[in-house]
Order: structure tokens, then C-alpha cells, then sequence
């Protein structure tokens, strides 16, 4: 097949080098004029997947148009926070019958859509299918055995992009709750700021435990009041992914959440780091998005008063241990 990528960070290089592993021609779009000749010359991109040599049958370029014209998938894993925007810009170059492949997890600002409907509203008429789980990008490159959900609307689709992904190290299950898989892959960078701001305050194990728990309970209950099904949220989009972004050290949202438990101010974590913490971003609009929905999200709430309302974490943490007393099912 002929394969797009529409993102030269490290996830989208990540899985352009799988896709030319598994036999496909690749063309991967980046903004940037240091990616773009890494990847053609020396079969690298240091400046996002430092250490990683790339399948030399991946090539790149700047002019989107040409990434994605007469491509049989179309691939996005640019930030959500511009995704709208790159995705307007490719349309017209985009083929009647590609099918839309969502990397990129997020809330986007404003309209509160996930990265599906924005892809589907800007370039109708195509299947848009989102790929997730837990999978860290350099594993991904390493070829560490690795499984992740592709899920659509459009059964044959998903299957589409089942075999086209699928590698001896990478093993890709099929969905049709396209809403839950995408929901889930954007909270649950919320709450791993969650937990790396409980580790920045120097707690243990068993409040890192906690929080994962009740977040999940929390993105369940935001899913269901949506029109996703619960059971997505045990799967490899929900806890698999969960687990791995607030646990790893490799994660850049826990990342995140470390250093502010620390006591430094976000700005100054922000502006340390070219790669994108999508956690920070999604507090807002999960925030935003629960309101909208009726839906009690201590956790989420918690961490956007800490982030953007000037909360400090140690009180956040003991006013949700604070909280009424409830049964566990209950919100």
C-alpha cells in the first residue's frame, strides 16, 4: 500500500518505519527542514527518535500535497492542538478512497471534538479508523513486541488497517467503538500527569495505584455518559494505555506531572522540552468536556486546578482523599 504520514515527531516515525518494515511505500510529511533531510540522507530523525535507525525505504518531505496524494492510508499523528489545521491544508490533495488513520490522541480546544470527528468533518467521506494503545514510540522502532487497537465505524476499514500495521512484533486487535478508543487515549494522558504529580510530592506506590484505578473509573464514566461502551476502557485503548503512560518512564505526560510535583512552575516545564505532553492541553478541554456532559471527574478536575488555577499539589491530593464517602461505584 501506499502509506502517508502526516507528523514527523516521534510517534509518526515511529510508524512510518513500521509500515516500510512490513513492505509498504512510505512518504512521511514534516514541517521541519532538519527532519526531512535526516530521514532522506541518513536513515534518521535524531531530533525526535534520537537513536533509532529508520528502514531506508522511508522517505520524506515538506510538501504535504505530495505526502498524501494517491495514498491508500493517510496516517495523522500531528498534534492535536494543530491537527484541524494540517488536515484542512491536505483535503484537497487527499484520494477518494483513502482511509483516514488517526495517531494523534486529544480533546481538541473549543469544539471539544475528538481527533476523528475533526479528520471526518475536514475530509469527509473517507473511513477514519483510530489506532491506540499502549505503545511507547522508540519500543515501537526497537521492534518491542507491542499491541494496539484499530478501531472504526467501517468494519472493513479497521481490518484494513489490522493487516496493514500488523508485524511478528506488532499485533493489531479491531473495534467498532471509535468514540471510547479515542476518549480514552486523550484522558488518560491526564491522568498520568496525575501521577507523576503524586510522584513528584514524593507518595508511593499505593496513591499511584489509586489514582490509576479511579481514573480509569472517571474516563469510563465520561465514555458511557457519551455513547462509548465500558468495556473499551478495559481493553489495550483504556487500561492498557493507561497504565503504561502514568507507570513509564518514557512517558512525557508523567513526565510532566513529576516535575510540577516538584514545584516547578509549568511554564518553565513547557518551554524545557520540543515534544509535545498532550496531558497538559487535555486537562482543559477533559475538564470542559465533563462539564458539558454532567459528569464528576475528581482527578481531571484536580489537575487542572492544579495546572492552570494555581492550586497547590499537596492540597489537591489530600481534597480528593478528602472527599464524601461513596461506594466504589458510584461516582
Amino acid at each position: 500500500m501506499r502509506c502517508a504520514i502526516v507528523g514527523g515527531g516521534a510517534w509518526g516515525t515511529a510508524l512510518a518505519d513500521l509500515l516500510a518494515g512490513a513492505g509498504h511505500e512510505v512518504l512521511l510529511w514534516a514541517r521541519e527542514a532538519d527532519v526531512v533531510e535526516h530521514i532522506n540522507q541518513d536513515h534518521a530523525n535524531p531530533r525526535f527518535l534520537s537513536g533509532v535507525t529508520l528502514d531506508h525505504r522511508v522517505k520524506a518531505t515538506m510538501d504535504l500535497a505530495q505526502a498524501v496524494r494517491d495514498a491508500d492510508l493517510v496516517v495523522y499523528a500531528a498534534p492535536s492542538h494543530v491537527l484541524r489545521e494540517v488536515v484542512r491544508a491536505a483535503a484537497p490533495a487527499v484520494a477518494a478512497g483513502a482511509i483516514q488513520v488517526i495517531a494523534t490522541k486529544g480533546i481538541e480546544p473549543g469544539s471539544l471534538a475528538l481527533m476523528g470527528d475533526v479528520v471526518g468533518g475536514e475530509v469527509p467521506g473517507r473511513p477514519v479508523v483510530a489506532i491506540s494503545g499502549p505503545s511507547f514510540a522508540v519500543e515501537v522502532a526497537r521492534r518491542q513486541p507491542t499491541a494496539v487497537v484499530a478501531a472504526s465505524r467501517d468494519a472493513a476499514a479497521s481490518v484494513t488497517v489490522q493487516q496493514a500495521f500488523s508485524t511478528p512484533q506488532f499485533r493489531v486487535y479491531t473495534s467498532d467503538d471509535l468514540l471510547g478508543v479515542e476518549l480514552a487515549g486523550a484522558v488518560k494522558n491526564v491522568m498520568a500527569v496525575a501521577t507523576g504529580i503524586a510522584e513528584g510530592l514524593g507518595l508511593g506506590l499505593n496513591p499511584r495505584a489509586a489514582l490509576i484505578t479511579r481514573g480509569l473509573a472517571e474516563t469510563t464514566r465520561l465514555g458511557v455518559a457519551l455513547g462509548a461502551r465500558p468495556e473499551t476502557f478495559a481493553g489495550l485503548a483504556g487500561m492498557g494505555d493507561l497504565v503504561l503512560t502514568c507507570t513509564g518512564v518514557l512517558s512525557r505526560n508523567r513526565a510532566v506531572g513529576l516535575e510540577v510535583g516538584r514545584g516547578r512552575a509549568l511554564a518553565d516545564v513547557m518551554a524545557a522540552t520540543e515534544t509535545v505532553a498532550e496531558g497538559v492541553r487535555n486537562a482543559r478541554t477533559t475538564a470542559e468536556l465533563a462539564t458539558r456532559a454532567g459528569v464528576t471527574m475528581p482527578i481531571a478536575s484536580a489537575v487542572h486546578r492544579v495546572l492552570f488555577e494555581g492550586q497547590p499539589a499537596a492540597e489537591a491530593i489530600a481534597a480528593l482523599m478528602q472527599r464524601e464517602l461513596r461506594a466504589e461505584r458510584d461516582e
